[in-house]
């Protein structure tokens, strides 16, 4: 089921710097995690997770020009949160689950969210679908678990591009989700030791991404902020972005065709309504006896 009114005004945006050497984009997608929060009822810990994950998945997703063009990133790891999968179209939706949502663990030794701890070690899957012809996927090693550095590794050993990845996401006192974006920032081949050099130091001294949406600051502002000396400019206009899961009764329908017919006598047989699940969006459809015989005579 499709949830298309965020409370909050989530987007993102692409551009360049430094005379196209450097490649930015950016969101706020804090309707997205709260969204998200809300469907699966997530521990603090594992809202963050889902958070910063379905925001890289929003982020990476805008190179995507298709109509059936879907991004889906995985993760899995052997920590008390196991993983999550989230999927991302290149018109800005995205959805996702954790597949242990309510993870309690104590906070890390710098007082933050112990996403890291929540996950473990494992493996992070990017896998590519135009729709058309076979997924390209690659699979990497989580290098921290803490998903931004894990997504820096995919790009720099999968894509080789380097880049500097933020996500965040900050949460109220009451649990509910106060701030969440991120960043990418990448160079590009052939880009100059000096803009190198002179990038650097700017990247390595940032605090959080959640510290400047705290303060106020938009996605533009940020990336203004930090490419203050390389000139950014913004290619075009904001892209909005929201959970979104394409889900319907009509479509299970059609999951439930492709079981066969003897799969639906036997669900008939039973007697009490079938009910199927979606993960992404937590929402559950519910045939009757009646429904089912329907199914079986359309086939």
């Amino acid at each position: 089921m499709s949830s298309d009114n965020n409370q909050f005004t989530d987007y993102r945006i692409r551009g360049t710097a430094a005379d196209g050497q450097i490649r930015f984009l950016a969101a706020t997608t804090r309707g997205v995690a709260e969204e998200a929060r809300k469907r699966h009822n997530t521990s603090p810990v594992m809202t963050a997770a889902l958070g910063r994950l379905m925001t890289a998945a929003l982020l990476m997703a805008s190179d995507m020009k298709g109509e059936k063009d879907l991004l889906t990133l995985q993760i899995r790891g052997d920590g008390p949160g196991k993983g999550l999968i989230v999927a991302a179209d290149s018109f800005g939706n995205v959805k996702g689950y954790p597949i242990e949502p309510h993870v309690l663990i104590p906070a890390n030794d710098k007082g933050k969210l112990d996403v890291s701890g929540a996950l473990g070690a494992g493996t992070l899957s990017v896998i590519k679908d135009s729709g058309y012809a076979e997924p390209y996927s690659s699979q990497v090693k989580l290098v921290s678990g803490e998903i931004a550095e894990d997504v820096t590794y995919y790009y720099a050993t999968s894509e080789q591009t380097p880049s500097a990845v933020a996500l965040g996401v900050l949460m109220n006192k009451n649990n509910t989700v106060k701030q969440a974006g991120g960043y990418i920032i990448q160079l590009m081949p052939g880009t100059s030791d000096d803009v190198i050099d002179r990038l650097e130091p700017v990247l390595n001294n940032v605090t959080s991404v959640t510290t400047f949406l705290d303060d106020g600051m938009s996605p533009e502002d940020i990336i203004n902020h930090l490419l203050k000396d390389f000139l950014p400019q913004i290619s075009d206009e904001k892209h909005e972005v929201k959970f979104h899961c394409n889900c319907s009764k009509e479509r299970t329908k059609k999951v439930l065709i492709s079981l066969g017919k003897n799969e639906l006598k036997d669900m008939v047989s039973e007697t009490k309504p079938f009910e199927v699940h979606c993960h992404f969006c937590n929402t559950n459809y519910i045939f009757s006896s009646h429904e089912i015989e329907e199914l079986i005579e359309e086939m």
